[in-house]
């Protein structure tokens, strides 16, 4: 909370030419003292801020410091509150947006108009998913241990890590932390993370930041090439952008991509049906065949029957 509240001095600092203790204290729901320290911990940090006592007295910053006081223009302050805003989606609370409000009061200079970005970081399970957060971020503060099943393509496991980081990356969010089970750093998917405990406390160890290039997370394995027919174009539009296919005279889509692996690659083209055709590998063509030959026999029996 201090440093958020630093940040909310400063602000106003810049914004203005002068304020006073009581009326910080008032605005960020603070003793007069704790606004005191405040200013002291402002001036170690090398802001000069300078204190007048008495009649038309107050707190500023001195003229000499040469800081634009618009430094933060209505574009600027527009991406930092709807940044705010989007965090509210998934802390279960009103926490940034009661931040928000007492960063920006009464700053129509640097904030006009009506909102127009608005970003929403949950998902449909949104209560499940603010209380996993929550937890989360408690445990990468608290530098506690988490223990958890964790859900993965290879299978259900017992996992208990260091957690280091809360990621949003690809539409979901993740923990980046070192795994105690495979002794390494991994990234683990929080929509397949269930049974979350904190667990004792950890001493951090110097944690990288996660690499989220697709060659360190999704190393390519096997090179497919397919047509597409024309009314699948906004699913890859959608997943690999509008120049990913070549348009051929019948109007089917020819898609080449290197894929992870062919169980990934696999799963991904039976959710087209027969919007897809493969072309090559081979081996991918044999799978597909040998699948769509099973579901037959499954849903063949059934109307048999």
């Amino acid at each position: 909370m201090k440093t958020e509240r630093l940040i909310g001095i400063l602000s106003v600092l810049l914004r203005q030419e002068k304020t006073t203790a009581p009326e910080l204290a008032r605005r960020f729901e603070v003793s007069r003292r704790t606004i005191n320290r405040d200013i002291e911990t402002l001036c170690r940090a090398g802001i000069p801020i300078c204190t007048v006592q008495g009649a038309g007295g107050g707190i500023s910053i001195m003229d000499s410091y040469r800081v634009d006081r618009t430094l933060l223009t209505s574009r600027d302050m527009q991406m930092i509150l709807a940044g705010l805003r989007s965090l509210d989606s998934v802390s279960g609370s009103n926490y940034y947006r009661q931040l928000m409000e007492k960063l920006d009061p009464g700053a129509s200079h640097l904030v006009s108009g009506r909102d127009y970005i608005l970003i929403d970081l949950s998902s449909w399970y949104g209560k499940a998913l603010a209380e996993k957060i929550s937890r989360i971020r408690e445990a990468v503060e608290e530098k506690r241990l988490l223990s958890f099943r964790y859900c993965a393509p290879g299978g259900e496991s017992a996992r208990r890590i260091e957690p280091y980081f809360l990621v949003f990356h690809w539409s979901s969010w993740y923990v980046w932390g070192w795994c105690l089970d495979r002794r390494d750093f991994r990234l683990f998917k929080v929509a397949r993370m269930a049974d979350l405990k904190e667990e004792e406390c950890f001493t951090p160890r110097e944690a990288p930041l996660p690499d989220f290039s697709n060659e360190r997370i999704f190393p390519p394995e096997i090179s497919v090439t397919a047509l597409f027919a024309p009314e699948m174009k906004w699913r890859l539009a959608e997943e690999f952008g509008p120049d990913c296919w070549e348009e051929q005279e019948d109007g089917r889509l020819l898609f080449r991509r290197d894929y992870a692996s062919e169980r990934e690659l696999t799963g991904w083209l039976l959710t087209f049906g027969d919007g897809v055709e493969v072309l090559e590998p081979e081996p991918v063509r044999e799978t597909l065949f040998k699948t769509g030959k099973r579901l037959t026999e499954m849903y063949g029996e059934r109307e048999e029957e």
